[in-house]
């Protein structure tokens, strides 16, 4: 269960809406404002192996196939 997808745990709840109100107060995720959990991928939303360097917000996959494209070369 990742932080993002609180609301899909309980779907009985939809049909009580006071007990679903509840529910989703005191299980939302915190918002935060730094660390992993605000650092997600622009382009598939992961956040394992996240490169925020020089701007590129793109996971270490993502980052692979776009890396010829914006201007990076492999050396050997």
């Amino acid at each position: 269960m990742t932080s993002s997808d609180y609301k899909k745990m309980l779907e009985q709840l939809k049909v009580k809406p006071a007990k679903y109100k509840k529910f989703i107060k005191h299980n939302a995720p915190k918002k935060r404002s730094c660390g992993r959990a605000n650092a997600k991928c622009s382009r598939c939303g992961n956040w394992h192996g996240y490169i925020n360097k020089y701007g590129l917000n793109v996971c270490r996959r993502c980052f692979r196939e776009i890396a010829p494209k914006i201007g990076f070369k492999k050396f050997n």
